[in-house]
């Protein structure tokens, strides 16, 4: 009987910071609505062009040194970003 009880995949997504493949509830998710504002999403449901970052501090500084998010959106990002996103992350 328990053969016939699908069982959902997990999403799975690029941290930019390490890049590895982790599942999507692991991350923190940074997003760019239609209209080119960004935001750090937290739900993993607002709409827009989306990049994933480990909630990690070691990926954050990595993401940032390598202008990763910068790559991800081919663009600037606002520096309200970074910090939003750097409050996001606990403290290892």
């Amino acid at each position: 009987m328990s053969d016939n009880i699908k069982q959902k995949k997990l999403p799975l997504r690029k941290c930019i910071g390490c890049n590895e493949m982790k599942d999507k509830k692991q991350l923190v998710r940074i997003v760019r609505s239609n209209n080119g504002e960004f935001s750090v999403d937290l739900t993993g449901k607002m709409s827009g062009r989306g990049a994933y970052i480990c909630k990690s501090q070691k990926c954050f500084d990595s993401a940032v040194k390598a202008k990763r998010l910068e790559k991800a959106f081919k663009g600037q990002i606002p520096d309200e970003i970074y910090v939003s996103l750097r409050n996001s992350i606990p403290a290892e």
